[in-house]
């Protein structure tokens, strides 16, 4: 459920609804009586049967509306009572295929463990039974095709709302949660990535690494950093599309290759310190290592896709046996305060990154950017590819990896956004944080008119801030 530039209901009352119609046409001649039809007959017809109450199904219209209040009251509770998420029993998490959002038929719906079992009281449907994750390291284990990957998945997915039907209604995640992943190749700028990885052989600077060809490691180490940046408190993570060396490395690698030689810091070490110093909760799935087991504090079993928690067995287990190391020393939040600086050239804008406040990539005057865009400047081309990607002018932003992004429709949004990020709020004084903040205040005040002019699309739905950090991470102008 997404807020979407096709409609709109101002404070006013005012309910603005944009759509495209195609003019029908012989050749380079419009057909004016099929026109006609068209503005006339089935557009109005179209308006009464989707804007007036009237015309619709009443039950249904309060069931979408009493469902998005159950959903937000939960979210509430989740804040209150130290939750990370929900999961109701009876959802449906399998979809129906790789490519469909539907839920699948005939599978095995959710259950959850008696020890997680939590019961909420909601304004409208009354008491809701479910499994609540609580804050801290939660390890999600089992053997291949038992649901690891799936329950982790809907949780992704559930820092939106669904609607009625999805299978997934009341499974509800912390809003700001991020999926990390490796994503070799990928270009990063100005982020500091020594709590996870430094002292290079080559003598590069790691508190403020930069790179357009990143390894699998030094993207997810970035990911980190800039996910913190973001304001994210909750980490989801899957072993399988993670950097291996950057999760742990195991006692025997470690007794072959010295400490003194690995530059890597794994995720393993440095977990509890998120949690415990910065209050960054972790969800990991792991299939592999036993290791995470001595850093869990709630630790689950999919089991023919029912959950078991298993805690207290393990942590038994983990008595017997010699814990790795699981702490690094030194663990200190990042400095968070990368200023972009634009940089003119060839009538071109590129951004630089400082910090502190210093502006790098000041114009040829010696003047840092005011942030307003200059009157004879042309808007930037945009052009969209679906989900996973678009292009500003000539410069292409590859989102396949940010798993979360739900629509087409929010890559749109993420392109006008980042334009605007480029053209008007990158002023060598802002930093990332503020740029956003930046955006994000001008859509609550102004709407889509400030990022698209007089023609606003209906084909925009409104990204989280977390996919505008990942937008503009990944932006290589």
């Amino acid at each position: 459920m997404l807020e979407r530039s096709a409609c709109e209901i101002a404070g006013n009352g005012v309910v603005t609804a944009r759509f495209h119609v195609g003019f029908p046409a012989f050749g380079r001649t419009i057909n004016a009586g099929e026109l006609e039809k068209i503005l006339f007959d089935f557009l109005p017809r179209c308006i009464e049967g989707s804007l007036l109450y009237r015309r619709l199904d009443a039950e249904a219209v309060k069931n979408a509306v009493f469902l998005a209040e159950d959903q937000a009251a939960v979210r509430d509770i989740l804040r209150s009572e130290g939750l990370v998420a929900f999961v109701a029993n009876g959802s449906v998490l399998p979809r129906k295929s790789g490519v469909s959002d539907l839920p699948m038929e005939k599978c095995v719906p959710f259950v959850s463990p008696a020890s997680l079992e939590r019961t909420f009281l909601l304004p409208h449907r009354g008491q809701i039974t479910g499994m609540a994750i609580p804050r801290g390291i939660t390890l999600i284990v089992g053997g291949g095709y038992h649901g690891k990957s799936t329950l982790l998945e809907a949780l992704q997915m559930g820092v939106y709302d669904h609607i009625a039907g999805d299978g997934r209604e009341f499974v509800l995640c912390d809003d700001t949660a991020v999926k990390l992943r490796a994503e070799d190749g990928r270009s990063i700028r100005g982020v500091d990535i020594s709590l996870f990885i430094n002292d290079l052989p080559n003598h590069k600077d790691t508190g403020s690494f930069s790179t357009l060809d990143a390894s699998g490691s030094t993207s997810q180490a970035a990911g980190v950093i800039e996910s913190i940046e973001a304001g994210s408190a909750l980490f989801l993570v899957d072993e399988d599309t993670s950097a291996t060396n950057f999760m742990l490395r195991d006692e025997f690698m470690q007794q072959v290759v010295s400490r003194s030689k690995e530059p890597i810091t794994p995720f393993l070490e440095r977990a509890v310190d998120l949690y415990r110093e910065a209050g960054i909760s972790t969800i990991l799935v792991a299939g592999s290592s036993g290791a995470f087991f001595h850093i869990a504090d709630l630790i689950l079993q999919m089991d023919c896709y029912r959950p078991l928690d298993i805690t207290a067995q393990v942590k038994e287990l983990c008595k017997a046996r010699t814990a790795p190391r699981i702490q690094a020393p030194d663990f200190a939040l990042p400095d968070l305060t990368r200023i972009p600086s634009p940089a003119h050239g060839g009538g071109r804008e590129k951004c630089a990154y400082g910090r502190g406040g210093r502006a790098r990539g000041a114009d040829r005057g010696g003047r840092a950017g005011s942030g307003t865009a200059d009157p004879r400047h042309e808007h930037k081309k945009i052009k969209t590819f679906g989900k996973d990607s678009f292009s500003l002018d000539r410069e292409s932003v590859d989102l396949r990896y940010v798993e979360q992004l739900a629509d087409a429709e929010q890559t749109a949004a993420l392109a006008h956004l980042l334009r605007y990020a480029v053209e008007e709020a990158i002023d060598g004084k802002r930093s990332m944080r503020q740029i956003v903040d930046t955006i994000f205040a001008t859509l609550e005040k102004r709407g889509w008119d400030a990022f698209c002019g007089s023609f606003v699309p209906c084909g925009l739905a409104r990204p989280r801030r977390q996919e505008l950090f990942a937008c503009l991470n990944r932006y290589r102008g």
